[in-house]
């Protein structure tokens, strides 16, 4: 019984801490809001479900990132025969930006960004969110998306390049 109220308690601290900022990792994976909020609770209750697997207390931030990134891939690419081209996806996630409710038409400049963001790959889209909106490490996000700390810094580097040239024209 004590085991299971301290792990509710670390989760209610869990949810408290890193539910806002992690819906919008995954609203700016997704775009649309509603898929946000039903990914970022299936993020929750898997990280319930595995919380014992966690083994430092210093990676949490990193641990619930991948499983939100994670959760976010399978759900771009659910119910399709073969997964999406990285032309195929921005232009879906460009359809939604555009459909969506919750994007304010006003500011065109950051509706040409978010624009911008949603050409880039899946890898550099990741990235380039990671470390521009949620200021992680190169070594964080190369946990997350499970590639190496230079090849994220290499990835952030073409994203940056790609956005600036899309603005620029």
């Amino acid at each position: 019984m004590q085991t299971l109220r301290k792990k509710m308690l670390n989760f209610t601290e869990l949810v408290k801490r890193y539910q806002e900022p992690l819906y919008w990792h995954l609203r700016r994976l997704v775009v649309s809001h509603e898929d946000a909020r039903d990914l970022l609770q299936e993020t929750l209750l898997q990280a319930w479900q595995k919380i014992d697997t966690l083994r430092e207390e210093g990676a949490v931030r990193g641990w619930l990132y991948k499983i939100a990134t994670h959760a976010a891939y399978r759900h771009l690419n659910r119910n399709r025969i073969h997964p999406l081209s990285t032309e195929e996806l921005s232009n879906m996630l460009l359809e939604r930006l555009q459909g969506s409710d919750y994007v304010d038409y006003e500011e065109e400049g950051l509706l040409r960004f978010q624009q911008a963001i949603l050409t880039l790959s899946e890898q550099q889209r990741t990235v380039f969110t990671l470390r521009y909106y949620d200021e992680m490490s190169y070594e964080e996000i190369a946990r997350v998306v499970d590639s190496s700390p230079e090849t994220c810094r290499v990835a952030y580097h073409n994203a940056t390049k790609r956005i600036q040239t899309l603005l620029k024209e």
